[in-house]
């Protein structure tokens, strides 16, 4: 079962394409629908996809949480994603999938995977209303395959937020305002309502003014708007924006296009961008780099982001 994906390596080398494989996944035929709805994932965040294993329950577990598995020496926490979603299903997950978000490893027991298949960022939309209404937000993003099944991008960062409290109020301690912060501002891209609650946090915690978009192609729109602005003006654009901060994947325009284009437009290319990913491999960090990123931050280290942030401003405005 593992070999299913040992070629992802090989094949996700996909920086500056604006591309991306995701794994497609099942969680079982829906009982109130009758729908037998397909999920994915970056393949990028999937270790192996193994056949279940003993599970060794354990008291008081969030709900969804079926308890922990050992792999080569490691607990490795098992979410059941049928019951965290609310899917009432006939069918029992049969497959469990590892992974690797933001350097925390868990398994996600699903009912089958199906393919990898490569997407394009721009056939890549905004879930609707509806149905992020129904999965109670755990869709960041939808895309319509060439069969014309419609796949729903999970955001997993909800998931573990949501059931294992990895990311509360205690990470943000230590963050100390900067002096005359107000004077200064942060442009984020991120699509993750998780991702940007935590972003907006740690940036009021710094004290430092901030806008945030929810895809690159915002991200790319608002400052060609306010780079023309400021060259009609005379002005540098560093005067309305002094860093930008990415997720890597996005619906639209990912993380990595958005950083090139940036890097490649002579009236922004010295504006400081940070990527902020959950893709937290070293392969990730060189393709960031890659890309022309000034710095590379793991999803939900508010210390260090904040630390990096408050680094840039302050070398510029020495």
């Amino acid at each position: 079962m593992a070999t299913f994906i040992d070629s992802i390596d090989e094949r996700t080398q996909l920086a500056g394409t604006n591309h991306l494989e995701v794994l497609l996944f099942s969680l079982g035929t829906n009982d109130d629908t009758g729908r037998n709805e397909l999920f994915g994932i970056n393949v990028f965040k999937v270790r192996e996809v193994l056949n279940i294993p003993e599970i060794t329950g354990a008291p008081e577990m969030p709900d969804g949480i079926e308890g922990f598995v050992s792999l080569r020496g490691d607990m490795v926490p098992i979410i059941n994603l049928q019951k965290f979603c609310k899917l009432k299903s006939q069918e029992p997950p049969k497959i469990l999938m590892i992974t690797e978000y933001n350097t925390h490893v868990q398994g996600f027991l699903v009912t089958s995977v199906d393919t990898i298949q490569r997407l394009s960022w721009q056939q890549v939309k905004e879930p609707p209303p509806l149905i992020s209404k129904r999965l109670g937000g755990l869709v960041t993003a939808v895309a319509e395959l060439q069969d014309k099944r419609l796949v729903m991008i999970m955001d997993v960062e909800k998931v573990l937020a949501d059931t294992g409290d990895f990311y509360d109020d205690t990470a943000f301690e230590g963050i100390e305002k900067m002096e005359n912060g107000k004077k200064y501002k942060v442009l984020y891209a991120d699509d993750s309502n998780v991702a940007r609650k935590q972003i907006t946090q740690t940036l009021d915690k710094l004290g430092v003014n901030h806008t945030g978009v929810i895809n690159g192609a915002l991200a790319w729109k608002t400052l060609e708007k306010l780079a023309t602005q400021c060259e009609e003006e005379s002005r540098d654009i560093t005067t309305e924006i002094q860093v930008v901060l990415t997720d890597v994947e996005m619906p639209e325009m990912d993380g990595y296009v958005l950083t090139q284009k940036i890097k490649s437009d002579p009236r922004m290319a010295h504006l400081p961008v940070i990527m902020h990913s959950s893709l937290t491999a070293v392969a990730n960090q060189a393709m960031g780099r890659g890309a022309g990123s000034d710095a590379y931050v793991s999803k939900f280290q508010p210390l260090e982001l904040a630390a990096t942030i408050r680094g840039f401003i302050e070398n510029k405005h020495q």
